[in-house]
């Protein structure tokens, strides 16, 4: 009797790991595929309106322009969308990049940190300490906001 209860719990356990393996392995796969623009106004989720910039604008980010929204140029991805206002006194960027397969993630997430000017804009800026540069697998993040740059990590956490 003792063995049976053994294997029968043996048995549930071997199902809710492949269970979560599932899981773990579709939103994976989710965060590969999904569009930057479905990932990034998922980013801005439950945040209200009144605390986040105005005018909010997306932007792909091309070898025209990445140097102002990842600081260097040096980068390989495959695609990047940055979403910042139009016009505004607050210092407010996020950056959705995926870097292409196989690149060295910390690597690239490092240069970002290293290049990355938290006073890029006239007037306004960020502290260091507040420029956050993190990944889920090939997908990194740069945000730089002092007011609500937690919570869009932890939207991002939770993608």
């Amino acid at each position: 009797m003792k063995n049976l209860k053994w294997i029968v719990l043996i048995g549930v356990l071997c199902v809710v790991l492949v269970g979560v393996g599932i899981y773990i392995a579709n939103a994976n796969s989710r965060l590969k595929t999904e569009s930057l623009e479905t990932l990034m106004t998922e980013l801005y989720a439950g945040i209200p309106e009144e605390n986040l910039p105005m005018s909010l604008s997306n932007t792909v980010v091309d070898q025209e322009n990445v140097e102002y929204f990842l600081g260097t140029s040096e980068i390989e991805y495959e695609e990047a969308l940055a979403s910042e206002p139009m016009m505004t006194s607050v210092a407010h960027s996020v950056v959705l990049l995926r870097a292409k397969k196989g690149a060295d993630v910390e690597a690239i997430k490092t240069a970002i940190k290293e290049n990355i000017n938290p006073r890029k804009w006239l007037c306004v800026g960020v502290e260091e300490d507040e420029v956050i540069v993190k990944n889920r697998g090939n997908l990194i993040i740069l945000i730089m906001n002092s007011s609500v740059g937690t919570a869009i990590e932890e939207n991002f956490d939770n993608l």
